[in-house]
């Protein structure tokens, strides 16, 4: 499974393998292993929990270096301090139907599965 680069502004703050998917709404999301250089933005991804992290200008890139989403479209949610360090996950919205095919194959397949399968 790949891991997808998170870059605040232009630093890389960590990476996912955005396990989790919605196919039809273009979301991915997934477990978020940070760096040391998440600390430098942890403080504000906490302090915008249920409002916007745009001021961060997150972004997620592909392995071979394309833009999967980006301004608004980037979310960390962290519960780390409560829940520990596995806690921290990053979601992706509104990426395009060509690149949600191309790299969440799995997700995809298993979603036009269940439209074979519904009556």
């Amino acid at each position: 499974m790949p891991l997808f680069d998170v870059f605040a502004r232009s630093e890389r703050i960590g990476c996912s393998a955005l396990e989790q998917g919605d196919p039809p709404m273009g979301v991915a999301a997934g477990r978020f292993l940070p760096e040391a250089a998440y600390a430098s933005v942890q403080a504000a991804v906490l302090a915008s929990q249920h409002g916007s992290q745009l001021e961060l200008a997150l972004r997620v890139v592909t392995p071979d270096g394309r833009e999967l989403a980006r301004d608004g479209n980037v979310q960390i949610v962290d519960y780390s301090p409560e829940l520990g360090a596995d806690a921290i996950e990053v979601q992706v919205i509104g990426i395009a139907p060509e690149l949600y095919g191309e790299w969440f194959r799995t997700q995809a397949a298993a979603f036009q599965d269940t439209l074979r399968h519904t009556p």
